[in-house]
């Protein structure tokens, strides 16, 4: 399998930290939906990553729907998202939250830096930052000190999603030591998995 974009991406390390994590083997292609967009778009045709190519060639696009198919590689049992009943719907809640918080952040980052300085809408900015914030707050709320994982006591999508959209958020120069201390904590904690820690950008 090949995976197409960089790590930078929320998105795409989502992917990637679940592909190390199932132990898939992969290859992966550093390319930005931004400096390389013409060849991103040989597999994509919005332009976008992260996309999966699998083997036989064909290409699966949206972290989601390539998440959905790394589930059914391994199976129900080894599946990071519950498949069925009260489980899996706690943590798609918390992975709608965490790519809802990554959505809104990289909205505020486009309209700060895609933007003459003059057409900059700061009120935007301010609005999606304060609801990636509520987002983080929530599942900040979730962490129990002590516990390895935020649910089921074990790797879910719950935590790879908070810790990609908590490194998002510090990219963003929001504080989560001090403002979201025990979620910060939890995702330094899952830095020391070589899941986590090997898909540094």
């Amino acid at each position: 399998m090949l995976l197409i974009g960089v790590n930078r991406s929320p998105y795409t390390r989502r992917v990637a930290i679940t592909l190390k994590a199932y132990g898939l083997a992969f290859e992966q292609s550093d390319l930005s939906g931004f400096g390389n967009r013409s060849e991103v778009r040989a597999a994509n045709p919005l332009g976008r990553i992260p996309a999966l190519v699998l083997d036989n060639g064909e290409a699966l696009v949206d972290s989601a729907a390539i998440i959905d198919h790394l589930d059914e590689i391994v199976g129900r049992e080894r599946a990071l998202t519950p498949p069925a009943g009260a489980e899996r719907r706690a943590v798609l809640r918390v992975a709608a939250l965490m790519m809802g918080a990554c959505d809104k952040g990289l909205h505020a980052a486009y309209e700060r830096n895609h933007h003459p300085p003059e057409k900059v809408h700061q009120p935007w900015i301010d609005d999606c930052m304060a609801q990636m914030k509520q987002a983080l707050a929530a599942v900040e709320a979730k962490v129990e000190p002590g516990q390895g994982y935020l649910l089921l006591g074990r790797l879910t999508q719950a935590d790879i999603t908070a810790f990609i959209a908590e490194r998002l958020a510090r990219g963003l120069k929001v504080d989560t030591p001090t403002e979201m201390p025990r979620l910060h904590a939890h995702c330094r904690k899952l830095l020391e998995q070589e899941a986590f820690r090997s898909t540094e950008p």
